[in-house]
């Protein structure tokens, strides 16, 4: 009996063991599997990702990019590294939406790669451990061709980046109109408040929180408060941001009864404010694309006399980068596309394509490479790059934009 027992307790102890190690072994492997990317060398990477698909997922309504990326970087990435780009167009939200519900339900290997973003839902997503990184450092370009010790590169909407983001694009707030259909051109916004009133209707801006619309609310509030500086360590107080802004809400209240319709509503997306512009309804419209005017005219969108301009206390700039997602199941893909997209030859492209002001660093190419750029004709309506660039304005803290979107809603529509 005693010798059963004696077998009994051997046995279970043999198969806990067992347990055990089976345990260790697949933590371990598991271990490995996880951190097999950060262990890899970049060529390791191309290797890794060759014959493999990275998703792209991205705010999808902007065609002329959306044809640039199939015709172009898809292409590009096929050719020299065997690996098909999938692009997912998404609005941010439903993005953040799909990655969050992948994450509680612990999807390991993700349906989303890269991701388009930038500002709040960067921030948003990096605090609740959605995205992947640091990883800016694994890549050859990021170090030689960008500046990386710009605030541009370091900080998202005053919100450091720590090297989970890498740049895709600059952009910069302007404003276009029709110089056939309003002469004057606003320098200031007491000026544009006039503007408004001699064309009375035709000129309006995207309800907030349209990316656009909100940045015109920032400019004016820049414009109408003493400047950005006192916001830059502002903390997300409503009673604090509200007090701050106020002669820019009493002056976007001002404003409103000059507006189309009235500014007892506001059209619901840039896109929407575009068409109008467009098909006559305004004589004026506004972008975060510098070089947009250009590509309007150029392709029949924008009447032929479209010209853009700025406030001459300068437009809010900023940077949207690239990320990848916690879970993805191809970051090695995603860092060898993420690398590819800040090459000076697609960065080049993009330039020239898109008119898209570029994130390498004119100072770390060659001579060879700064011809590429130099010879690109940004066409008609635009400012020059170096006076666009001289009145360059920081975005605000990413955590005021939301604040003051409210704020916006409660005090300014239909007031």
């Amino acid at each position: 009996m005693k010798k059963k027992i004696l077998s009994v307790l051997l046995a279970t102890t043999m198969t806990l063991s067992l347990a055990a190690c089976s345990s260790n072994s697949s933590k371990d492997s598991s271990d490995k599997k996880n951190s097999k990317v950060e262990e890899m060398s970049f060529d390791d990477m191309k290797k890794e990702a060759k014959g493999s698909t990275v998703t792209f997922y991205g705010w999808g309504g902007d065609e002329v990019l959306n044809k640039w990326l199939d015709d172009v970087f898809a292409p590009d990435m096929k050719e020299k590294y065997d690996i098909k780009m999938e692009r997912v167009p998404m609005d941010i939200d439903q993005i953040l939406s799909q990655l969050s519900g992948e994450m509680e339900g612990n999807k390991k290997d993700g349906d989303i790669d890269m991701i388009w973003i930038n500002g709040e839902n960067f921030k948003s997503a990096k605090e609740k451990n959605m995205l992947y990184g640091p990883f800016t450092d694994k890549l050859p370009n990021f170090s030689k061709y960008i500046d990386t010790k710009s605030e541009d590169v370091n900080y998202d909407f005053a919100y450091p980046i720590k090297g989970y983001e890498a740049p895709y694009g600059k952009a910069q707030f302007v404003f276009m109109k029709d110089n056939a259909a309003a002469k004057e051109t606003p320098k200031n916004a007491e000026e544009f408040l006039e503007f408004c009133k001699k064309y009375k209707g035709k000129v309006t801006y995207p309800k907030l929180p349209d990316f656009t619309g909100s940045v015109f609310v920032r400019n004016i509030i820049y414009e109408t408060c003493g400047g950005y500086e006192q916001f830059m360590d502002m903390k997300a107080d409503k009673a604090t941001v509200k007090k701050a802004i106020q002669p820019a809400l009493d002056y976007l209240k001002k404003l409103n009864p000059y507006l189309w319709n009235g500014g007892k509503s506001f059209p619901d997306s840039s896109t929407k404010c575009e068409k109008m512009y467009s098909d006559g309804e305004l004589v004026m419209y506004m972008t975060y694309g510098a070089y947009d005017a250009a590509v309007g005219i150029d392709n029949g969108t924008y009447p032929k006399t479209t010209q853009t301009f700025q406030f001459d206390k300068g437009t809010i700039g900023n940077t949207n980068f690239m990320a990848i997602a916690a879970n993805s199941a191809n970051k090695a893909g995603a860092m060898v596309a993420i690398n590819e997209m800040m090459s000076p030859e697609i960065q080049a492209s993009r330039y020239k394509e898109m008119k898209t002001l570029p994130v390498v660093s004119y100072d770390k190419l060659s001579d060879d490479q700064k011809k590429e750029f130099d010879n690109v004709d940004l066409g008609k309506g635009v400012i020059a790059q170096d006076e666009l660039l001289s009145k360059r304005l920081p975005e605000m803290p990413a955590q005021l934009v939301p604040v003051i979107e409210e704020i916006w809603q409660e005090e300014v529509v239909g007031k």
